[in-house]
């Protein structure tokens, strides 16, 4: 029987678990997987490499629609190209890091990601997750099931520290906050949750309890449709 395509929007901030619940529960489920984090990474570490000056959001603006970004979307094997060249790598140095909530916050930049981002979830036949920011209040407003993750900043920084292996979890909550500031407050689409997205505070769970808690909102979703 064929299942009833169903797009998912996972937003919320660093640290709590989007990537890998996201990557999961569209492997899990078959469907395509969209980090839309990584597209605005791409653009940055593009501005980074051309020489933009990453304070001027007129000369970022100007530049915007250069960059041709190419997203793949197998859960399994998600990749990014920028002109060709895969920088999956690239995108996750600290520099891109420290540099990103500059680069995304300009409106023209964030029009170009948008339009991006919109026309990929419009081609995902058998439906798709896209994780991110601003999805379920701007990308995918209309999104069959929207989701934000939560998560504490002691068990974010924890998170992320792990990750990071064995970064000061002192510095790296501050960081977490820092970018939570920036994002939340750009005046285009802010890190903000929809007021019909199911809320999901990931501080005291496993990756693989959020992962089951996920799987079974969007099965619920996709049986009612």
């Amino acid at each position: 029987m064929d299942r009833a395509a169903v797009i998912v929007a996972i937003d919320g901030p660093s640290g709590t678990g989007k990537s890998s619940t996201s990557k999961a529960v569209a492997a899990q489920l078959g469907l395509s997987y969209l980090d839309t984090g990584a597209q605005y990474r791409a653009i940055t570490w593009w501005m980074v490499n051309n020489g933009i000056d990453i304070t001027d959001p007129s000369a970022i603006a100007a530049v915007a629609g250069k960059p041709e970004i190419v997203s793949g979307t197998d859960p399994e094997n998600p990749t990014i190209t920028v002109d060709g060249t895969d920088v999956g790598g690239p995108i996750r140095t600290q520099e891109v890091t420290s540099k990103v909530s500059a680069v995304s916050a300009v409106p023209e930049v964030r029009a170009q990601i948008t339009e991006l981002q919109r026309s990929i979830a419009a081609s995902a036949v058998a439906g798709i997750v896209v994780e991110g920011r601003d999805i379920g209040t701007t990308v995918l407003p209309d999104a069959d099931l929207k989701i934000f993750l939560t998560a504490s900043p002691e068990a974010r920084a924890a998170r992320r520290s792990a990750e990071l292996k064995g970064a000061d979890v002192d510095s790296t909550r501050e960081a977490l906050l820092k970018r939570d500031a920036a994002d939340s407050s750009r005046k285009t689409s802010p890190l903000a949750k929809a007021d019909d997205a199911v809320e999901v505070d990931t501080s005291e769970l496993t990756l693989q309890q959020v992962i089951e808690c996920v799987v079974t909102l969007v099965e619920e979703k996709r049986d009612a449709k």
